[in-house]
C-alpha cells in the first residue's frame, strides 16, 4: 500500500511539473455541496476516482509541526482519476503524455472568502512533446473543462 501511495505520489509532482497553468471557475455557495456536485460530475462520466484528497485537512494537522499559525481554507480538496479512453489516446500520441496522468480536479473555499468557491483543474493544452501529443492533451483539456463546468451548472 505504501509503495502505491508513493507512486501516485510521484505521479502527481509529475503532473506538476509539466501542466502549466489550471483552469477555475467560481462560485456562491456551500463547499460541501459543491465538492459533492463535483464527485457527481466525475462519477456521471463513467470515471472511478482513485484519490480524493484533503489539503485543507493536511494543512491543519501539520501546521504545528512546520510552524504555521495562518489557517488558509475552510475546505479544501482534490479529486485524482484516469480515463481508459482518454488517457489511451494521449499515450498513444505521444508515450511522454504518461506524465500528464492522472487527471486532477480540485475544490476550495478560503478562509478570506467564506462562500467563495473555487472549482478547477489542471490543463494539460500547450503541453506534449510532438504535434499529435498536443493535440490529444488539448482534446483532454476540453473534456476536463466539461466535467468541471456540468458540476458547476455551466
Amino acid at each position: 500500500m505504501r509503495i502505491i501511495a508513493i507512486f501516485v505520489s510521484f505521479i502527481m509532482l509529475t503532473t506538476a511539473a509539466v501542466a502549466t497553468d489550471v483552469k477555475s471557475y467560481t462560485v456562491s455557495g456551500g463547499f460541501d455541496d459543491v465538492v459533492f456536485d463535483v464527485e457527481t460530475a466525475i462519477v456521471g462520466a463513467g470515471l472511478k476516482i482513485d484519490t480524493k484528497g484533503d489539503v485543507a485537512g493536511m494543512l491543519k494537522r501539520t501546521a504545528q509541526d512546520v510552524g504555521a499559525s495562518k489557517d488558509l481554507y475552510k475546505g479544501a480538496t482534490y479529486f485524482s482519476f484516469c480515463s481508459a479512453v482518454h488517457s489511451r489516446t494521449m499515450m498513444e500520441a505521444d508515450a511522454a503524455n504518461v506524465g500528464y496522468c492522472p487527471y486532477v480536479v480540485f475544490v476550495y473555499e478560503t478562509q478570506a472568502e467564506p462562500g467563495t468557491v473555487v472549482i478547477g483543474y489542471r490543463r494539460l493544452a500547450g503541453g506534449g512533446s510532438s504535434d499529435a501529443g498536443k493535440a490529444a492533451l488539448n482534446d483532454v483539456d476540453a473534456w476536463l473543462d466539461g466535467i468541471v463546468r456540468k458540476a458547476i451548472g455551466k
